[in-house]
């Protein structure tokens, strides 16, 4: 572990529960933008998903050289269609699917 990620970690440990939520909701996330308005849609084994990165690094090096847009999490989950999951940093070592309702984004 890094000095870097020590320190990002005791951070939002000493945070409350709302900060680390209001944190969340307006964390940037970058993905793939399609041709068509809307976002780009992948279908897995588990179903459609909407694969979104934490840097513009982590999109480069899922979908190389690409158009992209960005928005933050709270605007990502209201856009979204009910049906799609949102898969964050596809190919990294910590790779997540986005709940809207463990966030409390939806009916706050």
């Amino acid at each position: 572990m890094s000095l870097r990620d020590l320190v990002r970690d005791e951070t939002v440990m000493s945070m409350s529960r709302s900060e680390r939520l209001a944190a969340v909701r307006s964390a940037r996330l970058y993905f793939q933008r399609p041709q068509e308005p809307g976002f780009l849609v992948c279908e897995t084994e588990e179903g459609p998903v909407v694969p979104v990165f934490t840097s513009l690094g982590g999109l480069a090096l899922f979908a190389g050289t690409c158009g992209w847009a960005s928005t933050t999490v709270a605007d990502l989950v209201e856009l979204l269609p009910e049906n799609l999951c949102v898969l964050v940093d596809p190919l990294g070592p910590r790779t997540f699917v986005l709940d809207p309702d463990a966030l409390g984004i939806i009916d706050p």
